[in-house]
């Protein structure tokens, strides 16, 4: 049972936090592997998701890639490995603020009611300058800091809010016409936020601790794991992967993020095309596609590779996960053997999980196992 003050609320470790995303797993979980790495281990997560594991390594001193299909995830996780200071990235924000440029405005009645015009405005300044503005570590940081404040629960104090939108949830982007409703129902009325202030008051709670140098946010790429030319993009071979494959079944990802891929350049609608970094067709084919992510791993390695796998499935598939893991690793070119495996303690269970509006979380997970996998 894991005890004592959890890593995420450990003001050490807030730039983990600088935008929700549903589909991570604590920072103990990496931290606790990489306790026992050396310094001149090469840490991978083909899964990066919000760059979690690329997180843990910088914080110990320990080189890492991470690979993830979502132009969001690689968004944040780049946060997580970039180097600036809070007065270069406020100068930035008002930089962009003050250009003189005509930015396109989203129209139509989710936009009209889930922010204040003027808050929209400068929303939308900072994401034309943004896409238009050679990527620094700074503008890097801005991008993830307004990902992460783009929406969330409504405050009662506006002085004091953290989001700029009106209520929705932190973790994902709820459907426009849901969202509509919800806020009809209730007459809840979008505030005009200054988008300076939470900006400011994340800004200054992320970047309250300086990290090493260890790895840089060209260490994280945008491309398929199941692609052997994205592992080309590495600069050195790996002696250890962390990671923890998406949900057998869970292929809304894109779905759920659109408004946070609107911001980086996406459309302004929701994009319904499915676009998994594996296959979800059935539990053979997801097998599959994880036996081409531990082949090209395979081809980038180092002679004592070890991996590390949290790996789980949604209880609304009738599968066995444990089965799937089993037989990618069966099918996979490299001699993989599981040496160790073990249930994921009840504290650290469900976190991965998604935040609705007022509502349950609809697909809950199964017990989570993690595998400590080598060459046999």
């Amino acid at each position: 049972m894991v005890t004592g003050k959890k890593l995420s609320s450990d003001p050490r470790h807030r730039l983990n936090t600088i935008c929700p995303y549903y589909t991570m797993f604590p920072l103990e979980f990496p931290i606790r592997i990489l306790n026992r790495t050396a310094k001149d281990t090469v840490v991978l997560d083909p899964f990066c998701g919000r760059g979690t594991t690329n997180y843990a390594a910088r914080a110990k001193g320990i080189q890492s890639f991470g690979i993830d299909t979502s132009p969001i995830a690689v968004a944040i996780a780049k946060a997580k490995l970039a180097t600036t200071s809070l007065e270069k990235v406020l100068a930035l924000i008002e930089r962009l603020l003050e250009r003189a440029e005509t930015c396109e405005v989203p129209k139509g009645e989710f936009w009209d009611w889930a922010y204040h015009p003027d808050t929209l405005d400068q929303i939308c300044k900072l994401r034309t300058g943004l896409l238009k503005t050679k990527e620094t570590d700074e503008s890097v940081m801005l991008r993830a800091l307004m990902l992460g404040c783009l929406h969330g629960p409504q405050q009662k104090d506006i002085n004091n809010s953290s989001y700029f939108s009106n209520q929705m949830p932190r973790t994902f982007s709820s459907k426009p016409d849901y969202s509509v409703r919800y806020w009809k129902e209730r007459d809840l009325k979008p505030l005009k936020i200054d988008i300076r202030g939470p900006l400011y008051k994340k800004a200054s709670r992320v970047l309250n601790n300086r990290l090493n140098d260890i790895s840089s946010t060209k260490n994280i790429f945008l491309g398929d794991s199941r692609h052997r030319a994205t592992f080309k993009k590495l600069s050195k071979s790996v002696s250890l992967v962390i990671t923890s494959p998406p949900y057998y079944g869970m292929t809304t990802y894109v779905q759920d993020q659109w408004l946070r891929h609107w911001f980086l350049g996406g459309s302004s609608e929701v994009n319904y095309e499915r676009t998994p970094q594996v296959s979800h067709a059935s539990a053979n084919d997801f097998s599959t596609s994880l036996a081409q992510v531990w082949d090209n791993i395979y081809s980038v390695s180092q002679d004592q590779i070890k991996m590390v796998i949290r790996f789980g499935a949604l209880a609304s598939r009738s599968i066995d996960y444990d089965e799937i893991l089993l037989d990618s690793l069966r099918k996979s070119i490299a001699p993989w053997k599981i040496y160790c495996r073990r249930k994921v303690e009840l504290a650290e269970k469900g976190r991965r999980q998604a935040e609705h509006m007022g509502a349950r979380v609809q697909s809950t997970p199964l017990q989570e196992m993690d595998y400590f996998i080598q060459l046999d």
